[in-house]
């Protein structure tokens, strides 16, 4: 007879419930950490905090008798050949399974920030462009093709998105963050879970939370940020991406927010996420998280005291590998908790059925670079592309004849490329071998999209110069962006300011292509140059999307999901300020950016016409529709992005002058128009009070319809007012400006 843990007629709960009633502590509690093969023994720098300090020899024969929850990273430790990789997996999993009494297999987990980080996988754009992209419809699509290729081999969850809302570019991880902004973070962040989760792969939000707000934008820093900032800036991407998106796991942040690490965080962790939020997945510890709060944060003397602590605050799973968990006897009911959780998740992904068994070795997708993931990924360069300026001399177009091309980065394929793509992240300690797919190289690009042009690099005896600067991303300040490269200021790194300036000198003019992985102060030579144009790691399409924006083949959408600094050390700061964070005359520091949040030029132009509202005045709890007409006045197709603000005037707090409220993305045939629909809810005014409710108080408002974020970049002011008493709003409140291109 079929116990009833193994009956998939029964709902996961009840099966996880009697699977947990006939384990032992020590049973359940294995399914709690993990192993991560191979991590103490890969050549070179760590790819984890501390990995080759924290990762020590794990007797397998030993371990597994009790089970295991977590295999780490089978394909993103060291190069592996795909079908290769899906034996190995297949195979560790049989050995899991043969061990321990029930059978269980392990839940197989890998990093998906820029695809599936795999040798010879499709290596997409960074966050960062997605969010320059404005286009959560294209960043679902993508998610959903790698969570497709990584449940294929027998991986089930994924270590991505990253919902950090970015407070100081500085910060390395800027390039893994979606912008600036909480409600661009949210809906493309939250298009990115609902993706991967239709492939059938656990999608995990990090860092949770507070993570990119660490003091002096350093790398694990403490964020000493306010309940306010953490409950309007922080943490609206989480929570909208697990009410609709749908994810089902959580990662805690290595930091800690005014003294109290996110890893024993009881409010964070418990009282908001499960209690308020209602959140039924798991929460998995960062990568040697639970380690930290013994050897970082000082909160406990030994590895089980960390393990009680952070199972305590509502931790389920440590992540990569057991230390702390394994360290000594926990308490059996938090344990029974936690296990209930990860057994749950087990049995929906189908690992408690009877006949489960991992995807055939021979079935595994012999080609993880399939032409239409490399489509999908050069969509998504494409759009991510912004135009910062342009004085007339772009598309360069067929009839160029001589161009200079210079730079560190014009002909490096690296300049393309995030710290969690695989050659990046793995493939810099094994030079031996070669990339795995194929990525074109700006120069490369610019030669097959100007085939009669004549290439140089002697600016003088060129029509025009291209100089690509930027970034080469790495780890732990084994590169100028990415996680651990920190930065003191906004300059340009490495002395490529210099470079600039001797193109400039050249009298030829100069397009400033900036390849990167945060945004860099360009105040210097922004009114020297003939054009700027920045791409976020576009990744392997990347050097094709811009050589194509340079051309005019591709017309440029993308706008600018951070803030470009017109000096390197002044203030870095985001648009979401009040009044006393802009210029005044309170300082003698000028924090105005050179380019707003949202910027981006086109080779088209467009003309805004009759904003409107169904009503300008509505109750606390109403709506209202705004109506635009765009139409595209130029010769040629391309796409505008329509950006509504809110301004509230008068508030019971210091609010930002503008914030994101709704976006569009309105592709328009030369002469066409369309008319863009804005459905605002009168819950987005909400905000955090003096007493820490979130309210939504009448008065006036103003809807900003704009083109940016600056005062400038507003085309059209639709002045609503709310009538009716203030309302305290919570989960249930809308999240959402729905929006119709007709």
């Amino acid at each position: 007879m079929t116990d009833p843990w193994q009956d998939p007629a029964l709902s996961a709960g009840v099966r996880a419930a009697d699977l947990l009633s006939r384990m032992t502590l020590r049973e359940k509690t294995a399914q709690l950490y993990g192993i991560w093969p191979g991590s103490d023994q890969t050549p070179g720098g760590d790819m984890a905090p501390l990995q080759h300090a924290l990762s020590g020899d794990v007797d397998l024969t030993e371990l597994l008798p009790d089970g295991l929850g977590q295999l780490t990273r089978p394909f993103g430790t060291t190069p592996v050949e795909p079908a290769e990789g899906a034996a190995r997996l297949a195979a560790l999993q049989e050995r899991v399974r043969s061990a321990n009494r029930f059978r269980l297999p392990a839940l197989a987990h890998e990093e998906c920030l820029t695809g599936f980080t795999a040798w010879q996988a499709t290596i997409f754009p960074t966050p960062l462009a997605w969010g320059a992209s404005f286009d959560p419809a294209l960043v679902k699509e993508m998610a959903a093709a790698i969570g497709a290729s990584m449940r294929s081999v027998g991986v089930h969850q994924g270590l991505a998105p990253v919902l950090d809302v970015v407070r100081d570019p500085r910060w390395g991880r800027t390039e893994e963050s979606i912008g600036e902004d909480p409600y661009l973070v949210a809906t493309v962040g939250t298009a990115y879970v609902q993706g991967l989760e239709s492939a059938g792969i656990i999608a995990t939000l990090k860092h949770f939370a507070g993570y990119s707000a660490s003091r002096g934008a350093r790398n694990h820093a403490p964020a000493s940020i306010g309940p306010r900032e953490l409950a309007d800036v922080i943490l609206p991407p989480f929570e909208m991406a697990l009410r609709e998106g749908g994810a089902r796991s959580v990662m805690a942040a290595y930091n800690d927010v005014d003294g109290l690490p996110a890893h024993a965080h009881v409010e964070l962790l418990t009282q908001l996420l499960r209690e308020k939020w209602k959140f039924g997945g798991t929460v998995v510890s960062d990568y040697f998280g639970v380690s930290f709060l013994e050897s970082a944060h000082g909160l406990t003397d030994s590895p089980a005291g960390a393990a009680a602590l952070t199972l305590a605050a509502g931790v389920d799973v440590e992540l990569p590998s057991v230390r702390c968990f394994g360290a000594g006897p926990l308490n059996e009911e938090l344990v029974d908790r936690a296990a209930l959780r990860v057994l749950t998740q087990k049995c929906e992904l189908g690992l408690l059925d009877p006949d489960w068994a991992p995807p055939p070795p021979a079935e595994a997708p012999a080609d993880l670079d399939p032409p239409h993931m490399r489509l999908l990924a050069r969509r998504l360069a494409e759009e991510s592309v912004v135009l910062l300026s342009n004085a007339g001399v772009l598309p360069l177009g067929s009839g160029t004849r001589r161009v200079a091309v210079l730079g560190p980065l014009a002909d490096d394929a690296a300049a393309m490329l995030g710290c969690y793509t695989f050659p990046r992240h793995v493939l810099l300690d094994h030079p031996e071998l070669p990339m795995g797919v194929a990525v074109p190289t700006l120069l490369e690009a610019l030669r097959a999209e100007l085939p009669d042009a004549e290439f140089t690099d002697d600016p003088a005896a060129a029509e025009v110069c291209v100089v690509a600067v930027g970034d080469r991303s790495g780890l732990f300040g084994r590169g100028t962006s990415g996680e651990g490269c920190d930065v003191a200021d906004l300059e340009l790194p490495a002395g490529q300011g210099e470079l600039v300036e001797a193109a400039l000198a050249s009298g030829t003019p100069v397009v400033l292509v900036v390849l990167s992985g945060r945004p860099y102060a360009l105040g210097r030579w922004a009114d020297r140059c003939a054009a700027i144009v920045q791409a976020f790691f576009a990744g392997q399409e990347g050097g094709p999307a811009v050589a194509g924006v340079l051309s005019g083949r591709v017309n440029p959408s993308g706008r600018l999901p951070v803030s470009v600094p017109r000096d390197p050390a002044g203030q870095p700061w985001t648009y979401l300020a009040p009044p006393l964070g802009l210029r005044g005359e309170a300082s003698s520091l000028d924090p105005t950016p050179l380019f707003p949040f949202g910027h981006g030029l086109s080779y088209t132009t467009y003309a805004w016409q009759g904003p409107s509202a169904d009503t300008d005045t509505l109750p606390t709890d109403g709506e209202t529709t705004l109506r635009l007409t765009v139409r595209n006045t130029g010769e040629r197709a391309g796409t505008e992005i329509v950006q509504l603000y809110l301004h509230d005037p008068v508030g019971k707090v210091a609010r930002p002058v503008a914030r994101l409220v709704g976006y569009a993305r309105v592709p328009l045939e030369a002469g066409a128009s369309a008319e863009v629909h804005f459905t605002f809810p009168a819950d987005l005014a909400a905000y955090t009070g003096p007493d820490g409710d979130r309210i939504v108080e009448p008065g006036e408002l103003e809807l900003w319809l704009g083109a940016s974020s600056d005062g400038e970049g507003v085309r059209h002011s639709v002045l609503v007012t709310l009538t009716g008493p203030e309302r305290v709003v919570g989960r249930e409140r809308r999240m959402r400006c729905e929006v119709r291109v007709k």
